[in-house]
């Protein structure tokens, strides 16, 4: 019975702080970019506006949600479920200080499942049968996977670095420096590949307004797109952790300095987020692809190649074939 409840306990104490987080890095959001626009943002519920989360939560989900008549209903409502509880689990193995689960291949396990949310957004475009959310979710396909190459190839390279697939060894690895200093331009590289992964302005081209309308949820309403919402914020929380554990890890420090380090550094890369969004006009699509498929990838390839054979050469061994 212990057992029973330690399993359940465990994985609420582990979401409950990160939907919180997810409530009030939109608050966040809304006020960094009325302060940067030259106007208040939420100021009138709660001291400050500290309460808006809250109340936004509470009228999305006690809205009556819409369904188009013509619309497949099972992948309809499946979608926007299935977003918000893969985004849930890429939280599996993150050491914070303690991972919910201690994996070997914690690294690949995150980049699985980072693919997988690409159903998600192609189900709820397909499902809602109109042709703008169609649109918004090819495009949306097309944009994740081209970045995953780039994602993947430079957590290859990271990975060569640390010397193993977990994200405890990344942590072992900058004990004492960052990875950061010998990968700047991979961690530039990762940092635009993560904005256009997570559907981020100036890559927001999934949620286009002039011409998708709001994209591939743009039937959605009340609690299935309050779930899109989260998912998506989530994303951007766990994508800039990511990028503190595979650049600018603390180290194995205490288990509380450990902790309060990186909320510092992953809520110093989301105000980043934040500061671009307010700053840069969206990019075409063909920009959006010409930046991946002739800038980053070979960089990438070029940089992954030569973390490859630099260890070979310093050590004086022929290379293995």
């Amino acid at each position: 019975m212990h057992q029973l409840t330690i399993s359940v306990i465990n994985p609420l104490l582990y979401i409950i702080p990160i939907l919180l987080a997810v409530a009030f890095l939109t608050l966040l959001e809304r006020k960094v970019i009325g302060y940067m626009q030259l106007r208040k943002g939420p100021n009138i519920v709660g001291p400050f506006g500290l309460l808006q989360p809250i109340a936004d939560g509470v009228k999305l989900f006690i809205k009556e949600p819409i369904r188009p008549t013509q619309s497949s209903q099972t992948l309809f409502l499946l979608a926007p479920t299935l977003a918000l509880t893969l985004a849930m689990m890429l939280w599996t193995p993150m050491p914070m200080p303690y991972s919910l689960a201690d994996m070997n291949l914690g690294l690949l396990f995150i980049l699985a499942l980072s693919s997988m949310a690409v159903y998600s957004t192609l189900w709820s475009g397909w499902a809602s049968n109109s042709k703008y959310p169609l649109m918004g979710a090819l495009r949306a396909v097309a944009q994740t996977i081209s970045y995953e190459v780039t994602l993947g190839i430079i957590m290859l390279a990271t990975i060569m670095l640390a010397g193993g697939f977990t994200l405890q060894t990344l942590c072992t690895t900058q004990e004492h420096t960052w990875l950061l200093p010998c990968t700047w331009p991979l961690m530039m590289m990762w940092f635009i590949s993560t904005l256009a992964e997570t559907n981020r302005a100036p890559f927001d081209l999934t949620e286009g307004e002039s011409e998708l309308v709001s994209g591939f949820n743009v039937e959605y309403a009340a609690g299935p797109f309050a779930l899109f919402f989260l998912a998506e914020y989530m994303n951007i929380i766990m994508m800039n952790t990511l990028s503190c554990f595979l650049f600018i890890n603390p180290g194995n420090t205490q288990p509380e300095l450990f902790s309060t380090n990186m909320m510092l550094k992953t809520m110093a890369l989301s105000t980043l987020f934040l500061w671009i969004r307010a700053s840069y006009p969206r990019l075409r699509y063909d920009q959006l692809m010409h930046l991946l498929w002739k800038n980053f990838l070979p960089l990438t390839l070029a940089l992954c190649l030569l973390h490859i054979s630099l260890p070979i050469s310093l050590s004086g061994l022929p290379p293995q074939h």
